[in-house]
């Protein structure tokens, strides 16, 4: 009975994950750190994988996140031919701190801000980090929640296998 019901939940998820890899970019209006209005669908359907990291200037774990990536992103854009968007979901006021962050921290990303309520309904998220990978046709294909150390080598590996697609 024990195995019936976790074949039955590995299906569930893995037809949940099928189902999530088919959806499209929605359209989400940013903003980029001059105040210029983009859209997502801009980026994400530029014939490159891209990474979209949702982050805030208060929360430590995207900030770890980032400068972790940091370390490979320039590798990776070569290697791999993507990009990573950094989108903060920061409010008005805590934006003006965000330059100086990125600055300081030598971050190479694409820097964009985002209305939090906006993005968490258009892509369906709680908590940041919130990590993105789309497809080179502006499909969403995988998503990872929160940060922990060595999570930067599984977004590497899941690079890897899109980029070779």
């Amino acid at each position: 009975m024990k195995f019936l019901k976790l074949i039955t939940a590995a299906l569930c998820l893995l037809l949940s994950t099928t189902t999530f890899a088919q959806k499209d970019v929605p359209n989400l209006v940013l903003k980029t750190l001059d105040g210029k209005s983009v859209n997502l669908t801009d980026y994400a359907k530029n014939g490159k994988l891209t990474v979209i990291s949702f982050w805030a200037t208060w929360c430590s774990p995207c900030k770890k996140e980032l400068d972790a990536i940091a370390d490979y992103y320039p590798d990776w854009a070569e290697e791999y031919d993507m990009e990573l968007l950094a989108i903060t979901i920061d409010t008005r006021r805590a934006l003006a701190k965000v330059p100086g962050i990125v600055a300081t921290k030598g971050w190479e990303y694409t820097v964009l801000s985002a209305n939090e309520q906006d993005a968490q309904n258009a892509l369906n998220f709680q908590t940041i980090p919130q990590t993105f990978i789309i497809d080179k046709n502006g499909k969403i294909v995988w998503d990872h929640s929160g940060y922990l150390p060595g999570d930067e080598e599984e977004l590497e590996e899941e690079i890897a296998k899109l980029s070779r697609k």
